[in-house]
């Protein structure tokens, strides 16, 4: 049997393998994922996304490089004397995005949200923060929709301490964010700010100045992850500290990637925190995986019209390990500029970007169309999986983002100063795809999972038991059985800042007759392994998960 066929074994061997407990290799290439277009244009470019608790996916992109290919609804226009390109502006700079229906609205964006940040917080609204000249001090705030209203942007001036640009948020176990960096800002902020910070003052880090690189910088959008002691994993450039915001406080000092080379912007590699597993245990181990980047060098050979090949590798390392190390492996193919996304079984989609030069206006060349699927568990050197490729190039500012279907998102590209569609390589693109993982294929349709109980919107405390049911088309098979959970993250320039998966500890699974089984999960005992706000929770039998729905951890 070829192995690029063990994915489509029908049920029959789907059982053998767990009898005879069979350790095959996942398939080098998978040709049953798909790639869909859902809009041809949403007039403008997707250059920062966030999927909210209502099925809808915020998209921007910014306000001052011309007219979008969107108006603005009711006669409405923006009218700002400080806009660069023009100043009154009656086209949409931001839409939502309505996953189920397939259709989109434009929004009203004041002010300039280019290269900004954000996330989700305890009540699903999304917090955005900085931008580019008069909106780089800015917060704004989307909060999701009911059925029928329409809801808008809320603004806030000068409610950062400091000019936010390419900077990097994350959601804290105590409802609040930290932003990180930016351009010339080697300091942190909180937002909302407790009382001791009402002087509005950021934090200095000196890490951030220690990985500047000077005609480069290569520290800007820094990774940021949520560590299960409650600290922050911080890599910029080729390298990472433990730090501890509370005290302000390096806690530890990781080794640098192996060859030294940057990842962060505008070197743009990716990176992300793999699942978290055994959480009622008295350790609970976590690992980052950084892949992709390019060389150290390349962002300077570009303006001398050399686009140097991207880096193909990918570093794992277990940051709660006192001995931490890391451990490259290599892609299929080298990508600058990609995106890494959490599966709902614990996979990584690697997305989007190129294969030769690094981020910014005409920096990159020889579009990466084929994404790899990274397989978490896999054994080392056979854990990435080529996928179908698109037709469109995603370059410099794409996005993409996992929905509750279990697709994926993709939107975006923009190599230019401004809006250009035509006569250059790699036009302005306004479209929106959708990329179906090979999970979603109906070969799978026998063991796939449906989530019957609980519903939807389920509140859940911490440590709390959570009663599920689950049914499957064919034989369940409850040793193949596991429930993940994944907090949406806020996706811009190849991060997605807060992307966080669990694995939830199970209970005995009662099997109701060969295709229905209940059983209880854990719900993660602290905040610090999971920050109050809504997660998608998924049933993953095998390989193959369910349709998620939503909970709120509280």
């Amino acid at each position: 049997m070829a192995t690029h066929h063990l994915f489509l074994l029908p049920t029959i061997f789907f059982h053998l393998l767990l009898l005879f407990s069979l350790t095959l290799p996942f398939p080098s290439q998978a040709t049953n994922a798909q790639w869909q277009i859902l809009q041809k244009s949403i007039g403008i470019v997707a250059m920062h996304m966030q999927l909210l608790n209502n099925d809808r996916v915020i998209i921007f992109d910014r306000t001052d490089f011309g007219s979008s290919n969107l108006t603005l609804p009711n006669g409405n226009c923006r009218h700002d004397n400080s806009e660069i390109v023009i100043k009154t502006d009656c086209t949409a700079h931001s839409i939502e995005y309505d996953v189920a229906s397939n259709t989109f609205r434009a929004l009203f964006v004041q002010t300039d949200v280019w290269c900004s940040s954000g996330g989700a917080v305890a009540d699903g609204t999304l917090i955005q923060t900085g931008g580019y000249n008069d909106g780089e001090r800015k917060i704004r705030s989307f909060a999701p929709c009911e059925t029928g209203e329409n809801c808008e942007w809320q603004e806030t001036d000068n409610a950062l301490a400091v000019k936010r640009w390419y900077s990097a948020n994350h959601y804290l176990p105590d409802g609040r964010q930290i932003i990180i960096g930016g351009r010339w800002q080697f300091n942190y902020e909180f937002h909302p700010k407790r009382k001791t910070e009402e002087n509005n003052k950021p934090y200095v880090l000196p890490f951030l100045l220690e990985t500047h690189d000077k005609g480069a910088e290569n520290n800007l959008y820094p990774f940021v992850v949520l560590n299960v002691d409650g600290n922050l994993f911080i890599f910029a450039n080729n390298r990472a500290i433990l730090f501890d915001y509370q005290n302000d406080a390096v806690v530890r000092t990781y080794p640098e990637i192996p060859g030294g080379d940057p990842r962060c912007y505008p070197s743009t590699g990716s990176a992300v925190l793999l699942p978290l597993k055994n959480l009622e245990a008295a350790t609970v181990e976590a690992e980052v995986l950084v892949c992709g980047g390019a060389r150290r060098g390349a962002f300077q050979l570009v303006h001398k019209g050399v686009f140097s090949k991207a880096m193909d590798s990918c570093a794992r390392i277990k940051i709660t390990d006192p001995n931490a190390t890391w451990a490259v492996e290599t892609m299929p193919m080298g990508r600058v500029m990609g995106d890494m996304v959490m599966l709902p079984n614990g996979d990584v989609l690697i997305i989007n970007g190129a294969q030769s030069g690094t981020a910014g206006w005409g920096n990159a060349e020889n579009p990466a169309l084929q994404p790899v699927i990274y397989r978490t568990n896999g054994s080392g050197g056979s854990r990435f999986m080529l996928q179908p490729a698109s037709d469109i190039p995603r370059m410099y500012h794409s996005t993409a983002v996992l929905v509750r279907d279990g697709r994926v998102i993709v939107g975006g590209s923009n190599p230019h100063e401004k809006y250009v569609f035509s006569n250059v390589s790699y036009p302005t693109e306004l479209s929106l795809e959708a990329f179906s993982p090979y999970y979603l294929d109906s070969e799978f349709e026998a063991v796939r999972p449906i989530i019957v109980e609980p519903c939807s919107y389920v509140k859940l405390m911490y440590g709390e038991k959570l009663k599920m049911s689950i049914k499957v088309n064919g034989r369940v098979v409850p040793e193949l059985l596991s429930v993940t959970m994944l907090a949406p993250p806020f996706n811009t320039h190849s991060f997605s800042m807060s992307q966080r998966l669990l694995v939830l500890s199970m209970g005995e699974v009662k099997v109701r007759g060969n295709s229905s089984c209940e059983f209880e999960v854990t719900a993660p005992g602290s905040p610090v392994l999971a920050p109050p706000t809504f997660y998608m929770l998924f049933a993953v039998h095998g390989d193959i998960p369910s349709e998620g729905i939503w909970i709120k951890m509280q």
